[in-house]
């Protein structure tokens, strides 16, 4: 599997503390895992299943999660990896960096590959669905807008911008790359291409 590119400064991964339990429970995330890439449907995984698969006791799994859609939603936040920590110096910068770490995620073949399956099998689980989208989709999302709206305070974009659209044309481009067009190119200086170039769009005449 091809290693991540180093991220360009001052877009980390943040650094987590480590809670007690974090053993039990890696080990339950990557039974998880394990049996998806066997091929296991996800409706097929019952906690009994998982439980053995992770050298646990059922109880184990119920006095973390309160059931199986809980769980699917921390062992995808798990596949997918921590949230970049944007470097704050300016709106381009962190829409660059939050980009990079679409483009990186694309990069993990393994990873990407499992996810994109477990994606699809989600549309048929609504509640997962659901789950999935409240606690990461949506955060993330609130995170790009919530830099564009700075942008606008800042002056850097016109007041009436629309922050979702605007939005939606920065994610869009590396979404499709990363996730529909797995024969795309993810070069290391996308995401500079990619904001420049909906920025150029975006911002007031006259500002660069």
């Amino acid at each position: 599997m091809p290693g991540a590119p180093t991220p360009p400064p001052g877009c980390s991964a943040p650094v987590r503390g480590r809670p007690r339990s974090e053993a039990v429970e890696q080990a339950i995330v990557e039974g998880v895992i394990r049996l998806l890439e066997e091929g296991v449907p996800l409706a097929e995984l019952s906690i009994e299943r998982i439980a053995r698969t992770a050298g646990v006791g059922k109880a184990t799994i119920y006095r973390r999660w309160s059931g199986k859609e809980e769980l699917f939603v921390d062992v995808l936040r798990s596949m997918e990896g921590p949230d970049a920590a944007l470097p704050g110096t300016s709106m381009r910068d962190d829409l660059v960096c939050l980009l990079d770490h679409l483009r990186r995620h694309g990069l993990d073949l393994r990873r990407s590959t499992l996810l994109h399956n477990v994606f699809a099998q989600m549309k048929t689980l609504p509640k997962l669905w659901d789950a999935y989208h409240e606690v990461v989709i949506d955060p993330r999302r609130r995170v790009m807008h919530d830099v564009l709206r700075r942008g606008v305070a800042d002056g850097e974009l016109p007041a009436d911008t629309d922050i979702e659209f605007a939005s939606d044309l920065i994610a869009g481009p590396m979404l499709l790359r990363s996730v529909l067009r797995s024969d795309a190119p993810l070069v290391e200086d996308l995401p500079e291409q990619i904001v420049d170039t909906v920025l150029a769009g975006l911002r007031p005449a006259g500002r660069g």
